[in-house]
């Protein structure tokens, strides 16, 4: 079964959370701070952490650091009642699948959660590539390269790039990206997807070639440049 850490200080933040989790059908593993997290997800298979940012002893943004450390790719969703854009980039800087803010609804947040273990599980379904120029995505080995040279993508900007590749020069509106990339099909402020395809530019844009374009209002195409 799979098994979510919830790290939060306050006791009915933590409660609230693995109450939810466990109804949803996960198990669940809960610390107070960052410092006991980090023991708990060194000693035994946790499959998605959902961490507050503001705690004693080790905070969210110290606590992701050394997980990225030790695991690029474990899955991470950070959670803080911070709305400053600047908290937000840093956390998604630092390796952040996902934020969400508090106050926050239990349904968008499960479905945040869903949305991450679907994107971090889904391995390999065939020996299925996607090409843009030299740009080349091979789903079964999850790697990205740009000619020869590999480029190292989180798993949320690898299943992003996924979505637009799929589906190279049609229109994917901002509602649609949000619902297959992060699980999110109600309206929603949230300013995740141009974080992530600001990310996916500086990575996978070359001079002479800018894939991703943006339709001012509606969405974004990925197109051969």
């Amino acid at each position: 079964m799979t098994t979510v850490l919830v790290v939060d200080d306050e006791s009915g933040v933590r409660d609230l959370l693995s109450d939810a989790l466990r109804i949803a059908g996960y198990e669940t593993e809960v610390a107070a701070d960052g410092a006991e997290a980090l023991s708990l997800w060194r000693g035994r298979t946790i499959d998605l952490c959902i961490v507050d940012i503001n705690m004693p002893t080790m905070d969210g943004f110290e606590f992701l650091e050394a997980v990225r450390r030790q695991d690029p790719d474990a899955p991470v969703l950070l959670l803080s009642a911070r709305d400053a854009p600047r908290d937000i980039a840093k956390g998604l800087r630092i390796g952040a699948d996902d934020y969400v803010r508090k106050p926050f609804s239990l349904e968008e947040l499960l479905l945040r959660v869903a949305a991450i273990l679907r994107r971090t599980n889904s391995g390999a379904e065939g020996d299925l590539q996607y090409m843009c120029g030299a740009l080349v995505m091979n789903l079964d080995r999850h790697e990205v390269h740009w000619d020869s040279e590999p480029i190292e993508l989180s798993a949320t900007e690898f299943r992003l790039l996924e979505v637009l590749m799929a589906r190279k020069n049609r229109l994917l509106t901002r509602e649609q990206l949000l619902r297959e990339v992060w699980g999110i099909d109600f309206d929603s402020e949230t300013s995740v997807l141009d974080t992530y395809i600001s990310y996916l530019r500086r990575k996978i844009h070359r001079e002479g070639f800018s894939p991703i374009s943006t339709v001012r209002g509606v969405g974004f195409k990925l197109v051969d440049a």
